[in-house]
């Protein structure tokens, strides 16, 4: 073999993958999840779907996109989109929010509830990933409230990953990713786990204040609301327009007039000018009387 040979078989993929097989996973996604995936993208869904080839012993992406469109696909089709689904997030993260909860809308449903109004806080993390988001709520509605007895305090954490949604209902996360969080805060509501690695497991009075549940956003949603709030921050960027119109359209139906809305920190709702008004960086709140 010549060393131009071997170039050439270097450079071969390791799975044959068309620009027709990355169209047909491509609108799989966005059918089934909304998410958009762009040709640049192609070589992101190569690495990710990868290990998931080798998994099934397959030797194309042709076969893969077989697999999915047959009887098999359905249950396929879920680890599909786990694989793709991009859960980057972090305790605090864009700690504004926490601030703005902590500091204007808690302290404004307390008001509420003085004067006849009802000890009910409800709020939801629309794409919770690993939990860090509603354990970062839970803790900002903890030190705000103080005393939650008498109150009927919940937080719905939902994502459409079902392997992220198991890893934030075991509630435990490695001791470095806690940087962001008061110390005083962590050690309240965090205890060791045991383990290898240095970890904290939330305490069982804050895993009780969340539910995790499995959710297509572009699907049927069971819960009726109203919401105090709704956060729903670095998902919106995966859609095109007219899903993330629509989205925000159903959040704003779920919000009781008033409620409050975080996006991500490169979102907007320019569209949405009617139903929420901008009251801070990447902070809506809906028009009507609160």
């Amino acid at each position: 073999m010549n060393l131009q040979s071997a170039v050439s078989l270097q450079k071969q993929p390791e799975f044959p993958f068309t620009d027709e097989d990355f169209a047909m996973l491509a609108k799989l996604v966005h059918d089934n999840s909304g998410i958009v995936l762009k040709a640049h993208k192609k070589s992101m869904v190569y690495s990710r779907l990868g290990r998931r080839l080798r998994e099934l012993n397959l030797r194309t992406f042709a076969d893969y996109c077989g697999l999915v469109a047959g009887p098999r696909g359905d249950a396929e089709l879920g680890l599909l989109i786990n694989a793709i689904t991009t859960n980057l997030t972090r305790f605090m993260r864009e700690p504004h929010h926490f601030e703005h909860l902590a500091g204007t809308v808690l302290p404004q449903i307390v008001e509420d509830a003085r004067h006849g109004g009802a000890r009910r806080l409800r709020i939801w993390s629309a794409g919770c990933s690993t939990g860090e988001e509603p354990y970062s709520i839970a803790m900002t509605v903890h030190q705000s409230l103080r005393d939650l007895k008498g109150w009927d305090a919940r937080i719905l954490a939902t994502d459409l990953d079902t392997n992220v949604l198991a890893h934030a209902a075991a509630g435990v996360y490695p001791e470095e990713g806690f940087v962001q969080v008061p110390r005083a805060l962590a050690t309240r509501h965090f205890a060791r786990a045991p383990g290898s690695v240095p970890s904290l497991g939330a305490s069982p009075e804050l895993r009780g204040m969340i539910t995790f549940k499995q959710l297509n956003l572009l699907g049927q949603w069971p819960m009726r609301g109203p919401f105090d709030a709704i956060f729903c921050r670095n998902v919106m960027i995966y859609f095109d327009q007219p899903t993330k119109s629509r989205l925000v359209a159903r959040f704003a139906d779920l919000l009781r007039p008033g409620g409050w809305l975080y996006i991500g920190h490169s979102e907007s709702l320019l569209d949405r000018q009617t139903v929420f008004e901008l009251k801070g960086r990447t902070i809506y709140r809906k028009r009507g009387p609160a």
